[in-house]
């Protein structure tokens, strides 16, 4: 994992990222967003306590072309409201992030750390069964 979190650092720094975004038809027939370029590298944690509830948040995201790099559960298991942590100083990553999650913008923050080598975390709090990953049935 380490390497691998070295690697895309690297990336980074030698490729230009770039803000472009492309459509795409889902199952349904409906046009949907997708990270273009640069897949989002994005951290999925757990803080709603139900077992289970990132692996569906990770499918998800993966299907919608996000880059779902790490997964686990949060520091606490007791997280009312889920919320997008935005890792790398680009808000505007982390907006379009918890929108394809219905996460509200006023629940996305800015927590840089130089340490981390992703774009945002997800943290799952217990409003999870009102999120978009829930109410949509999986991509075929």
């Amino acid at each position: 994992m380490t390497v691998y979190l070295l690697y895309n650092f690297v990336k980074r720094q030698v490729t230009p990222q770039t803000e472009v975004i492309k459509t795409q038809t889902d199952t349904t027939g409906r046009i949907t967003r997708q990270p273009s370029g640069t897949a989002l590298q994005i951290d999925v944690q757990n803080g709603s306590g139900v077992v289970g509830i990132a692996d569906k948040f990770t499918d998800y995201l993966r299907a919608h072309g996000f880059d779902v790099v790490e997964m686990g559960n949060f520091s606490s298991s007791d997280v009312k409201t889920s919320m997008v942590i935005d890792r790398a100083g680009n808000m505007r990553n982390a907006k379009r992030v918890a929108e394809s999650l219905g996460i509200p913008e006023k629940f996305v923050i800015q927590q840089m750390n130089k340490n981390y080598f992703l774009d945002a975390t997800v943290v799952i709090g217990k409003d999870f069964a009102d999120l978009l990953p829930m109410k949509t049935s999986p991509p075929k």
